[in-house]
């Protein structure tokens, strides 16, 4: 904040002109609510396969000012009371617009009454330079060691899914046959007890989403989430059940395919990723769909694969 409030045309407008630049920081900062320095570190060198660090305030530094701490905790309280109210309106607008341009001055009076202090916990730029070229040094040379990291331990999890009791599922459908003459004749000649020993919704894929997205279900693994079977659609080629996610401690899970399905039959030669495809070639007119009236729930538990 004190560096921010230095700096002069700056191209994002978040400079010493700006007169809401204490909470652009403080909902940046938010952005990272929950997460620790190590989950931050741990999703880099997951990403990037290396960490350069620069370094930026001395290690044997005294402690914030009471001062500082104070005016940082009114920001924050500030922040809290504003979003709960307005969401992601800005400061400039809603029930605190007074509060807000208080806060703002009295930030850049405590920093600009704490400068010396500022100044004097920051390392000197030429040592942050030499630093980060040793770094980069290390790893252009092959010396960087990976660091171990929370996510790597999970070792070779390729995605993450909500599994299902296959039971029910193959009840499901047999119920449905019993219902619906196209139900029945799609599925009278497929081996489900073969295709149907395991059953899952697909939450988020490593090649698809990335490794981050699969970790972010860990928070829930083992957990249990009701699913909702709403539909089959299918072609002669593969077959589906629409699934809609339910929550777990009133937090809905929301998976990371844009279709949430359980794939229930591939023909040979199909991989079970086309199922993807199954709305949209409903839209064309070359897929069919049996609605489930009234939906069935089951119940599945958030696992790693």
């Amino acid at each position: 904040m004190f560096r921010v409030l230095q700096r002069d045309n700056h191209p994002g407008n978040l400079d010493k002109s700006s007169p809401n630049v204490g909470y652009v920081m403080l909902m940046f900062y938010h952005l990272y609510d929950g997460k620790s320095r190590k989950y931050f570190e741990d999703e880099l060198v997951e990403r990037f396969g290396s960490l350069v660090k620069i370094p930026l305030l001395k290690p044997d530094r005294s402690p914030l000012p009471a001062s500082l701490i104070s005016v940082l905790e009114e920001g924050l309280n500030l922040y809290n009371l504003h979003t709960k109210r307005h969401g992601r309106l800005e400061s400039n607008k809603g029930s605190y617009v007074q509060e807000w341009a208080k806060w703002e001055k009295k930030l850049r009076d405590t920093l600009s009454a704490n400068a010396e202090y500022l100044n004097s916990i920051q390392v000197p730029f030429e040592f942050a330079v030499q630093q980060v070229s040793e770094q980069l040094r290390k790893i252009a040379k092959g010396d960087y060691t990976i660091p171990s990291t929370e996510k790597r331990k999970l070792g070779t999890v390729v995605f993450a899914a909500v599994d299902l009791p296959a039971a029910e599922i193959q009840g499901l459908l047999n119920k449905l046959s019993g219902m619906n003459s196209k139900a029945e004749a799609f599925l009278e000649d497929k081996p489900m007890d073969n295709f149907l020993r395991k059953a899952h919704v697909t939450l988020a894929h490593k090649k698809s989403h990335g490794v981050s997205a699969v970790a972010s279900y860990g928070l829930y693994l083992h957990r249990q989430v009701p699913v909702e079977l709403n539909a089959l659609l299918f072609t002669d080629k593969m077959a589906a059940l629409q699934a809609q996610l339910g929550s777990i401690d009133d937090e809905k899970i929301v998976s990371k395919n844009e279709w949430p399905h359980v794939t229930i039959w591939t023909g040979e030669g199909v991989p079970p990723k086309e199922a993807n495809t199954l709305p949209q070639l409903l839209s064309e007119g070359k897929a069919t769909v049996v609605e489930i009236n009234p939906p069935l729930t089951v119940s599945g538990t958030v696992e790693f694969y």
